[in-house]
């Protein structure tokens, strides 16, 4: 799938795959600063995201994983955060702020969620993990 480049279905550092129960692929094209979702035959649906540190935009997204619920999370690395989206690409909320104290993410990347919605986020910077609620407690 893909190729370099910009437009729909094409990737600057393609990162984090992850895979919904319909077998949609979802892609975090960090330095295109976006998310693209592929149906299982490798066909480009959508995408979402742009340039930002505001809601639903990116800055270096690396990390990907979806729940049981189809909801998608991002390791928005450069902004510092994680960001949790629908399954159409709908902004929903937020975890963490630049730093290294409880609640805070230096260089958020890897991204995995547990049967029971738990979030866990490898922090490159820190040399930590971090374990998150999956209502953000902001």
């Amino acid at each position: 799938m893909g190729s370099s480049g910009s437009g729909n279905g094409q990737f600057n550092s393609p990162q984090g795959i992850a895979i919904d129960s319909s077998g949609n692929v979802f892609v975090a094209d960090q330095s295109n600063n976006r998310i693209q979702q592929f149906n299982t035959s490798g066909t480009f649906i959508t995408t979402w995201g742009s340039y930002g540190a505001g809601n639903g935009q990116f800055y270096s997204p690396i990390g990907i994983a979806i729940d049981n619920s189809g909801y998608i999370y991002v390791a928005d690395t450069s902004n510092s955060r994680v960001q949790k989206f629908d399954t159409s690409g709908t902004f929903i909320t937020t975890w963490g702020s630049y730093g290294t104290g409880n609640g805070q993410f230096y260089l958020p990347s890897g991204i995995a969620i547990d049967v029971s919605g738990n979030i866990y986020v490898s922090d490159i910077s820190t040399n930590k993990f971090r374990y998150l609620t999956p209502t953000p407690h902001l």
